[in-house]
């Protein structure tokens, strides 16, 4: 696996040979403090080009980064959801690439309007070369935009209601054997509204000075022991069993947590209606199957 060194070595000699490249520069985790480095971290560039058309046009042009296992161009697969209008690809294009030895490349070529319309706006943008000066100064990258925001009153009980609401959906999911659709009731829907209360309870926690990651992937780091373990068996298997009990223990969890939150902030908790619905939870869950009504 060629080195971080390595990488940006074959990157930057790339720009200063090619004179349509004008300038070079990087964002996403590697120019983040707060993130360990690892072996999976993506190289996120950015090209500043006098033009896009000619990079599109030679699809060959990518091989001088190495030896590919397979490259995406969003831009080109978001075309046909358009309704047959045509993309504007003459301002940027990106190429999502992984290569054999392991190391993968986010690049995009953007021209200098575009840049200028955006640059910096990401708070993890470090410039890497500017043959023309032609980049804005900007302060030096921090995560502070990813870091989990206080929730409004409204936001919060909206939380709560939506998590304890949906939780019926799943409940008919699995009295129905509809897997598909229970799964994605629980993965989707009350799983999103979980981790939305663990990352403000983890907020508070940490004076709201932290970000939780992508989809959650640093909330391990800032949970006890005792919350991670039930947060892990709130994913199941495909046995209704196993799922019934995932819901169950996410209950819990929720309950736990959203109190904490509602104290922090003085916020009202409704534990009726939590209450209410662990309750019918419970009484489907022994529902039979041949049941010619709920009650």
């Amino acid at each position: 696996m060629r080195t971080e060194k390595e990488m940006f070595d074959n990157i930057l000699e790339v720009a200063q040979k090619d004179e349509r490249i004008r300038a070079v520069y990087m964002n996403g985790s590697r120019t983040n403090p707060n993130v360990s480095k690892d072996i999976f971290q993506d190289y996120d560039i950015v090209y500043v080009v006098t033009e896009t058309s000619s990079f599109i046009i030679d699809e060959e042009w990518i091989n001088v980064f190495g030896d590919l296992i397979m490259m995406q161009e969003p831009d080109k697969n978001d075309q046909p959801n358009l309704n047959g209008s045509e993309m504007d690809f003459t301002q940027s294009y990106g190429y999502l690439m992984l290569f054999t030895d392991g190391n993968r490349i986010d690049l995009h070529v953007e021209t200098k309007a575009s840049m200028l319309e955006g640059y910096g706006r990401d708070k993890l943008t470090v410039p890497l070369l500017d043959k023309d000066k032609c980049l804005p100064l900007i302060p030096a990258p921090s995560d502070i935009d990813f870091h989990v925001k206080r929730p409004t009153e409204q936001l919060y009980v909206s939380c709560c209601n939506d998590f304890w609401w949906c939780l019926q959906n799943v409940a008919k999911g699995i009295w129905r054997d509809e897997l598909p659709y229970a799964k994605q009731m629980m993965e989707h829907i009350i799983r999103s509204r979980l981790d939305e209360m663990i990352s403000w309870w983890i907020g508070f926690k940490q004076d709201f000075n932290i970000s939780i990651g992508k989809m959650g992937k640093y909330i391990k780091n800032y949970l006890p022991r005792s919350y991670w373990d039930m947060y892990t068996q709130t994913y199941s298997d495909s046995k209704y069993a196993n799922i019934w009990n995932s819901v169950f223990i996410a209950c819990d969890l929720f309950r736990i947590i959203a109190k904490d939150v509602a104290a922090y902030f003085q916020y009202p908790y409704n534990a009726k209606e939590a209450a209410h619905m662990i309750k019918f939870l419970k009484h489907v869950r022994e529902l039979p199957v041949d049941a010619i009504d709920i009650y």
